[in-house]
C-alpha cells in the first residue's frame, strides 16, 4: 500500500493547530500532517517577539523532533515569524531545516508567495488579524515576491491565542472589509486563525480566490513533497 504524502509541520505555540488533523480527517487520510510544537517565548504579535519565535534555534528543536514522523517535506507553519526575517531570512530559515532533515522545506510566508505565482495573481487584499507595525511587514514580503497590495486592513490582535478564538464569522468579517474590486484576491496571513473548514464559503462570498495561511502552508507542503494534489473543500487553489 502506497503511503499517503507527509507533509511536517512546525507550529508555534497553541492556537489552531487543530485545524490541520481536523483537514485530515475531512479528507480520509489521503495526506499526512503531523506536528510539533516549536517552543515560545512571549506569545505576541510584535516584531521582537516574532523574531525570537523563528529563530534558528528553535527551528532547530522543532525539525529535530518532527524528524519522528519521516516527512516527505517540512514547512514552518507560522507566518509572521518568517516575514519578520524579510525574503532573504526566510528563505534562510527554510533551508537550515531542508538541511538539518535532508527534504525540502518552506515556510508560510514562502508559501503565500508560490501560491500567488500559481494563480497568476499580481494584485491582492490582505486582511491581517495582526497589529498594523507587524502587519506592514507581510506588505514587504509580498512587494519583495512581486505582489501588490492593493487593499489593506489590520485587526490589532495582540496574540496567537486571542486569534485562535475568532470563528468563521470574524474571518468572513476580516475578508469583507478589505476586498476591493481591483483585488484579485484576497490573502489572510495568520496562522493562528481557524480558516481550513471555511475557504469555500469566503470565496463564494467575495466571488474571488481567498488564501489564507493554513491553506497555502498544506498546499507548499505538497507541492514540495511532489503531491499537489487537488483537494476538495480549499478553494481555487486546490482546484
Amino acid at each position: 500500500m502506497t503511503r499517503p504524502p507527509v507533509v511536517g509541520l512546525l507550529y508555534p505555540g497553541y492556537a489552531a493547530e487543530d485545524d490541520f488533523p481536523a483537514l485530515e480527517n475531512a479528507l480520509g487520510g489521503a495526506i499526512w500532517l503531523p506536528l510539533v510544537h516549536t517552543s515560545l517565548g512571549r506569545d505576541e504579535h510584535t516584531v521582537e517577539a516574532l523574531l525570537d519565535t523563528g529563530s534558528a534555534t528553535r527551528l532547530a528543536q522543532g525539525a529535530d523532533a518532527i524528524a519522528a514522523h519521516s516527512p516527505d517535506a517540512v514547512m514552518w507553519a507560522c507566518t509572521s515569524g518568517s516575514f519578520v526575517y524579510g525574503q532573504d531570512g526566510a528563505a534562510a530559515q527554510a533551508a537550515a531545516i531542508s538541511e538539518r532533515l535532508g527534504v525540502p522545506a518552506s515556510s508560510t510566508s514562502i508559501a503565500f508567495v508560490e501560491a500567488a505565482r500559481a494563480l497568476d495573481l499580481a494584485k491582492v487584499a490582505v486582511a491581517a488579524s495582526y497589529p498594523e507595525e507587524l502587519a506592514v511587514h507581510f506588505s514587504s514580503f509580498l512587494d519583495a515576491g512581486g505582489i501588490d497590495v492593493v487593499s489593506f486592513g489590520a485587526s490589532g490582535i495582540f496574540s496567537a491565542v486571542d486569534a485562535g478564538r475568532l470563528g468563521p464569522d470574524a474571518v468572513l468579517e476580516m475578508t469583507l472589509a478589505v476586498d476591493v474590486p481591483e483585488a484579485e484576491a484576497v490573502f489572510v496571513p495568520d496562522t493562528a486563525l481557524h480558516t481550513l473548514t471555511c475557504i469555500d464559503t469566503l470565496e463564494k462570498a467575495l466571488g474571488k480566490p481567498v488564501l489564507t495561511a493554513n491553506q497555502v502552508t498544506v498546499w507548499e507542503g505538497l507541492r514540495l513533497a511532489g503531491s499537489p494534489l487537488p483537494l476538495p473543500g480549499l478553494g481555487a487553489l486546490f482546484r
